[in-house]
């Protein structure tokens, strides 16, 4: 008798919000404060905040990596801080693990699973 495989996997959600030093000037149409969360493969903003494109564009490629469990020594787990991409603008875009929840491999892609016999 064979038991099913368990094709389940874990991600973190995440939090990126805009931080600032107290005072400052920002060029990239955010404030401090405005965030947005990556749940799965979902990007949450709340109800009437918008979102630089271009900041978005400075921390889109780090995100599924910071999704998944990295070593504790790794930058990837240790560095949060991503800078705006306007040289001129001190703002930076931190993100933060919050919470992680789990997906099926199959609900999540037609391809299957390698079986190993």
């Amino acid at each position: 008798m064979t038991t099913p495989m368990d094709d389940t996997f874990d991600l973190y959600d995440l939090r990126v919000e805009v931080v600032a030093p107290v005072g400052a000037r920002l060029y990239c149409g955010a404030k401090v404060g405005d965030w947005f969360e990556l749940r799965g493969e979902m990007l949450h903003l709340p109800p009437g905040q918008g979102f630089s494109i271009y900041s978005l564009a400075s921390v889109l490629p780090l995100l599924a990596a910071k999704q998944r469990a990295t070593h504790p020594h790794d930058w990837m787990s240790t560095d949060a801080e991503v800078a705006c991409p306007d040289p001129n603008c001190p703002s930076r875009l931190r993100i933060t693990r919050i919470g992680t929840r789990r997906f099926s491999h199959a609900e999540t892609t037609a391809v299957p699973l390698a079986t190993s016999e």
